[in-house]
């Protein structure tokens, strides 16, 4: 499979199992890899919030600043959980 992706110019960014003995990334890849799981967890986060998920809103600036004001009540509950 990898080959097959290098072949379109597809480069896979996936980390190696730790049982293989051939290692074919050296690792400077995975640094991207390593910092998704942030954006992962933000939109889990946002998933959190069913308004957000569903979309009953039908005018975009209503759904926008729902938007926003669930990013502010994660931001908060973050702060609240590290005082």
């Amino acid at each position: 499979m990898r080959q097959r992706l290098a072949d379109r110019g597809i480069d896979l960014i996936a980390p190696e199992l730790r049982c293989r003995r051939n290692r074919v990334q050296d690792g400077r890849k995975l640094r991207r890899y390593r910092r998704r799981w942030k954006m992962e967890r933000a939109f889990a986060w946002l998933g959190n919030f069913r308004r957000l998920v569903v979309r009953y809103e039908r005018k975009l600036q209503i759904y926008t600043a729902f938007f926003h004001l669930a990013c502010i009540v994660i931001v908060l509950r973050a702060l609240l959980t590290w005082f």
